[in-house]
């Protein structure tokens, strides 16, 4: 497991999971459909409001300090990073039709949502430190273990 410092940037996503009342946040609650590879990090305020307020502060930091963390991976890897509030998640199927994922009601009010269409989707609820996200994406996508390609030099 990655250590955190104690004072980390934790903007990548954690403001995203703030209470808001903008067109962000109204963004963010509209049920995503997803019709490529896609890790979707989920935070439900319906169930995230019976949290203590410092669990919930936490929770949120981690959440967006790990998943900081594996982003180049996605992004290398051509898989989607799409933050969401939303308790439920659309995947759309090659008929034109659309399959529901429903988060509500699991053992946490955030975590991870893996899809890759057309096979069965992954839901991780909770936190998952850097190196335990990474190996479930390589393993539920299949990626080889040198996922972290970097982007090649052009030499003249």
């Amino acid at each position: 497991m990655a250590k955190k410092p104690h004072s980390r940037d934790t903007t990548t996503l954690a403001p995203l999971f703030r209470p808001r009342h903008d067109a962000a946040d109204s963004a963010l609650r509209a049920p995503p459909v997803i019709d490529a590879p896609s890790v979707l990090v989920f935070w439900l305020p319906a169930g995230a409001d019976t949290l203590p307020r410092e669990d919930a502060a936490s929770a949120v930091d981690d959440l967006g300090y790990y998943t900081g963390l594996v982003a180049p991976t996605l992004a290398a890897n051509h898989i989607r990073l799409v933050p969401t509030r939303a308790d439920t998640v659309y995947v759309a199927l090659p008929n034109h039709s659309r399959r529901a994922i429903l988060l509500s009601g699991l053992d946490y009010p955030y975590g991870y949502l893996l899809v890759d269409p057309g096979g069965p989707e992954r839901i991780l609820t909770g936190i998952y430190s850097d190196d335990e996200l990474l190996d479930e994406i390589n393993v539920y996508f299949d990626l080889t273990e040198d996922s972290t390609a970097t982007t090649p030099h052009v030499t003249t």
